[in-house]
């Protein structure tokens, strides 16, 4: 029996995703190349790494260091790709399928590597869209605290490092009770790339920036403790 053409659309082109019986109503296969999405995600990236960088050695600040500097591009990288691309996810993920807006190929580029996403899986939905909201705005936050010198730095830099490291934790976690079943195991760029190591770097980078931030915290605490500024003592009244 032949389809007709509206039959066809609802149910969709055949998909490069896993498992292979999966059923994604209504795709329709990315018009951009692979390497385009790349050349885009990691350009930008790139871009911002860059002005960060340059932003950080004109502003003279005390205690930025190039360690120092190198965090605070992680983090306004951290801003756009929570804010921007997972912003979009979070916004139009019941969408992705068909969609063919450049941001929706790119999701449907990196479900080869995690199908949860192109599925619209509640946990990923949840997670990133928490992302999305709350890691994006204060990743940016905080790169504005160090620049300032603000007080709060290194409060924001634990608070975002640690939902990162959190929802990543999660991320992985939940897909190995899964059987890593959404991505073709031991592939060298959806598997090991996409999913292996693009994820990797939000439990890698956010660990040292947590171990970090509560040296300084703690370093802080052992001096207002010791200095003038501990609370006084309360005096109990007859």
């Amino acid at each position: 029996m032949v389809l007709g053409a509206e039959s066809q659309e609802r149910i969709g082109a055949p998909h490069p995703y896993w498992p292979r019986d999966l059923h994604i109503e209504g795709y329709q296969p990315n018009n951009q190349p692979m390497w385009k999405i790349l050349a885009f995600l990691f350009s930008v990236s790139g871009a911002l790494l860059v002005a960060v960088w340059i932003l950080s050695g004109r502003i003279r600040v005390a205690g930025l260091g190039p360690i120092r500097r190198l965090a605070l591009c992680w983090f306004a990288i951290c801003g756009f790709i929570h804010g921007v691309i997972e912003g979009w996810f979070a916004m139009y993920y019941a969408d992705l399928p068909a969609d063919q807006s450049f941001l929706s190929q790119l999701w449907k580029e990196y479900s080869k590597g995690d199908s949860r996403y192109i599925t619209a899986d509640n946990f990923t939905v949840c997670m990133e869209t928490i992302t999305a909201c709350a890691w994006g705005p204060m990743s940016v936050w905080t790169v504005v605290a160090f620049l300032q010198r603000h007080p709060q730095r290194f409060i924001l830099q634990l608070i975002v490092s640690l939902g990162q490291l959190y929802g990543d934790v999660l991320y992985f976690y939940t897909e190995y009770r899964e059987g890593f079943s959404h991505s073709e195991m031991w592939h060298p760029i959806y598997f090991w790339f996409y999913f292996i190591f693009m994820n990797t770097l939000w439990i890698v980078i956010p660990s040292a920036l947590i171990i970090d931030a509560w040296g300084h915290l703690s370093q802080a605490q052992r001096a207002f403790d010791a200095g003038s500024g501990a609370p006084p003592k309360r005096v109990k009244k007859n």
